[in-house]
């Protein structure tokens, strides 16, 4: 088996991490935690809703880099720092979900934290798509 780290020009550099990550034999791709960092590493959004739907857009992103669509997802796991406030706003990010990534949805879980890497992060998603 190999892997094929692959990094987007379009999202925040990869330090320390790679976006995706690719095993041949089975095309498993493991997509690595996504914050609201745009493209200078900068976070963006202000609340819940607008992080997770910059998350979501980069998860997505880098899935796209690796060949996969939202389809493909097959497992994606939520870190929310307020797990109350993803709760609250579960319809509003079921919105966000479907306009982004269809009506597919992977196995999922929300996990509370008590910080991410950046402090202004709210959350931050990871996932594993496996691809045809």
């Amino acid at each position: 088996m190999s892997l094929e780290r692959i990094n987007p020009g379009e999202l925040s550099p990869a330090t320390g991490f790679s976006h995706a990550v690719t095993a041949t034999g089975g095309r498993l791709v493991f997509l690595a935690g996504q914050t609201a960092l745009d493209g200078a590493g900068k976070v963006v959004g202000d609340t819940l809703p607008e992080q997770f739907e910059r998350a979501l857009a980069n998860l997505l992103t880098a899935l796209a880099a690796a060949g996969g669509t939202p389809a493909d997802l097959a497992r994606m796991t939520v870190y929310a720092v307020d797990v109350e406030a993803y709760r609250e706003h579960a319809a509003e990010l079921g919105r966000v979900w479907r306009r982004l990534a269809g009506r597919e949805y992977p196995a999922m879980a929300v996990v509370g934290v008590v910080r991410l890497w950046d402090t202004r992060a709210q959350l931050e998603l990871d996932g594993i798509a496996v691809l045809p």
